[in-house]
């Protein structure tokens, strides 16, 4: 599957951003998508993921309730709305893709998804 990452800028802390993320293949509605973040220095860390085989939805505790991951199968895309952005959430977001069956304690980890985008900048200014 090839994913293809949209959406990212610059933003004021306290904005809002709605991230995409495109993707080939047939089978498109039987995935598990999922948003990662890298900021300047940091690891890799899980944001919000979508389950393919219940579309059972999670989020990293920081993102919580600012945050909705969303599918539209019809358009095979995948999308990131952030709300109440804060300057410490710039980095670079990552879609990714995996199968429809990820163990509920597994969907917010990188190994549990096989394909991912090249990225699209946030940036959240102070």
């Amino acid at each position: 599957v090839q994913l293809q990452a949209s959406g990212g800028g610059l933003v004021q802390a306290g904005g809002s951003l709605r991230l995409s993320c495109a993707a080939s293949g047939r089978a498109f509605r039987e995935y598990s998508l999922g948003w990662f973040r890298q900021g300047p220095g940091k690891d890799r860390e899980f944001v919000a993921a979508i389950r393919g085989s219940d579309m059972r939805r999670q989020y990293a505790d920081s993102v919580k309730g600012r945050s909705t991951i969303s599918r539209d199968n019809a358009k095979n895309t995948i999308y990131l709305q952030m709300n109440s952005l804060k300057p410490e959430e710039t980095a670079v977001y990552y879609c990714a893709v995996g199968p429809p069956h990820i163990i509920v304690s597994q969907m917010a980890e990188e190994r549990s998804y096989q394909d991912w985008g090249q990225g699209t900048q946030v940036t959240v200014s102070s």
